[in-house]
């Protein structure tokens, strides 16, 4: 099967600015059926990458938000009562297998631990997924393809995922872009000037350097986006700077009086 590429100029594709040869890899992976693991910080681009890619290649997107109570009955689906009959309902990942498309597990090593023996007949050359409860076993059509991603900065002893699992993946890690791309892709995705930018992607760096010390994550690509177009809409720089780059990383209010202080010495 040859790899398969779409033009980039496509309105419909969802904006992505490749850090790498991320891109190139997707398409292998698709077109060799193989599931894909991506690991990056919280808001680094990993799921707009996954639309982007799913948009361009023509397959429909199944996207699931893990969590802990995330269990496999809510991938594959369970009996439920309609007008007085019992009926089954397939999960999303049971309707991607069915029909096609990529299944998207965010945040994967949140959901119970029974979600990784659903998957693992679905990441080696089987390629099929068991239903007890019907007593199926549905093969993946080719046009099928599994994702999964994770935050490793988030990871502990009793959230991660083993490696019996990870090896079942080809992986790509993804990190915040170098700032003169974070600067195009913050412009181009909020309206804002990239002049008027510039100091929240600087901003930005100085705060990513305080991880692991008095913050637990740095800004996100995500959270930039949202202070520039609250800018771009009006409100003042920093009251924007302060709800989006600043409340949402710290309850401290020590850690924020710091925060508040360096935000002031970059954007004034």
């Amino acid at each position: 099967m040859n790899v398969a590429t779409f033009p980039r100029a496509r309105t419909d594709i969802p904006f992505y600015a490749p850090a790498g040869n991320e891109v190139a890899l997707f398409e292998l992976a698709w077109s060799r059926r193989l599931p894909l693991l991506l690991k990056g910080p919280t808001g680094c681009g990993k799921t707009r990458f996954v639309a982007h890619m799913a948009a361009g290649l023509g397959l429909p997107l199944h996207t699931v938000s893990c969590h802990d109570d995330l269990t496999a009955a809510d991938l594959t689906g369970r009996y439920l009562l309609k007008g007085g009959e019992t009926v089954w309902a397939d999960g999303p990942l049971t309707r991607a297998v069915r029909e096609g498309g990529i299944c998207y597990l965010d945040e994967v090593v949140e959901a119970r631990k029974d979600v990784a023996v659903v998957l693992h007949p679905l990441t080696d050359d089987r390629r099929i997924l068991p239903l007890e409860r019907t007593g199926e076993e549905l093969e993946a059509p080719g046009s099928f393809m599994l994702v999964v991603s994770y935050n490793p900065g988030y990871q502990n002893l009793l959230k991660a995922l083993k490696p019996s699992t990870r090896q079942r993946f080809v992986a790509i890690s993804f990190d915040f872009l170098p700032a003169e791309q974070e600067l195009a892709v913050v412009s181009s995705e909020s309206g804002l000037a990239e002049a008027r930018v510039k100091p929240l992607i600087e901003l930005a760096g100085r705060l990513r350097a305080l991880k692991g010390h008095d913050l637990e994550e740095g800004v996100s690509t995500r959270l930039l986006v949202y202070c520039a177009s609250l800018i771009a809409s009006g409100l003042p720089v920093r009251e924007a700077v302060l709800s989006t780059l600043i409340e949402p990383l710290t309850d401290e209010p020590d850690v924020k009086a710091a925060l508040v202080e360096v935000a002031r010495a970059v954007v004034g």
